[in-house]
């Protein structure tokens, strides 16, 4: 699997965002609690620097709840984050997001000076969904496809608190291409761009190996087969999911599998652990160091040889 999709409008949010952080007092940054660090923006970090920062894991009721908390205490190692789990059916949580925001300014408990805060995610994060449980009011579009807030808004909260919307952001250019696995699992990439049966092939896969009793209750097997097709395979059977002649619908129980992931019909479930990620960075980070050795000699015997 290689993906990198990038609109035009995301150039033009990437840039829109970049020009807002400077002015804002902190930001909201709303990531998949199935997968908080494949969901999180990797310029964001570079862009915002000391800034405080808000994490909201959002989904988390879809998310493995011991990892939901490891995660937490992950992204809270860092001084300037604090991060909280939340789901859109607990409206009165997210509805505390404003005083969240105001409990780094105390001091302006007195003036009442309004706080600037800008909130960004990934498409289909949740992001909209908050922002209108927040106000109260339908303020954005929401829809379960990605890419769905197209422009900025500006949107004048309680407590004092101003917040900018800005569309959903993915990146150029996928380095981990892990963590793009993980991002069309989850939804955040558009269905129309990605290969189901890839996708549900790796995720199976994984799913195999960290929730297997999971698998077993869902698809009411007593033991699970020890291929991925195998799997598949049988699930298939088990949906009726054949082709004419007998064959299963390995496309067709793709998609069942994946939309049953995002559910959550399979259990709560979370992709990545903190200790994953530092070793997928180390990974990345020697792949790119060679890439740039290489390129480095080629352009050397180019040089030598003119």
């Amino acid at each position: 699997m290689n993906i990198n999709w990038f609109p035009g409008h995301m150039h033009k949010a990437q840039k829109e965002i970049r020009k807002l952080v400077p002015e804002v007092d902190l930001v909201i940054e709303v990531i998949d609690a199935r997968l908080p660090y494949s969901s999180q923006n990797p310029l964001l970090q570079k862009i915002r620097r000391d800034k405080p920062c808000i994490k909201l894991l959002n989904k988390a009721d879809l998310a493995d709840p011991e990892l939901t908390q490891t995660w937490i205490r992950s992204i809270e190692s860092n001084n300037h984050n604090k991060a909280y789990a939340i789901t859109s059916d607990q409206p009165n949580l997210v509805q505390q997001i404003p005083s969240w925001c105001r409990s780094w300014f105390p001091e302006r408990e007195h003036n009442k000076k309004p706080i600037q805060v800008m909130i960004m995610g990934i498409p289909n994060v949740g992001k909209s969904t908050i922002i209108n449980t927040i106000a109260e009011r339908q303020i954005t579009q929401t829809g379960n496809e990605a890419a769905v807030t197209k422009q900025q808004q500006r949107i004048k909260l309680r407590d004092h608190v101003i917040l900018y919307d800005t569309p959903g952001v993915l990146w150029p250019k996928f380095h981990n291409q892990n963590s793009a696995f993980r991002l069309a699992f989850s939804g955040a990439i558009k269905d129309t761009v990605i290969d189901h049966e890839e996708i549900a092939f790796i995720g199976a896969e994984y799913l195999m190996q960290a929730y297997p009793q999971l698998l077993r209750h869902r698809f009411r097997m007593d033991t699970l087969p020890n291929e991925v097709f195998d799997l598949l395979t049988e699930i298939g059977a088990k949906r009726g999911s054949l082709r004419s002649g007998g064959m299963i619908d390995l496309d067709k129980i793709s998609k069942i599998f994946i939309n049953e992931f995002r559910t959550g019909q399979i259990g709560r479930i979370t992709l990545e652990t903190p200790d994953m990620m530092e070793q997928e960075e180390l990974a990345v980070k020697k792949e790119i160091e060679q890439k740039a050795e290489r390129k480095a000699e080629r352009l050397a015997k180019f040089k030598k040889s003119k």
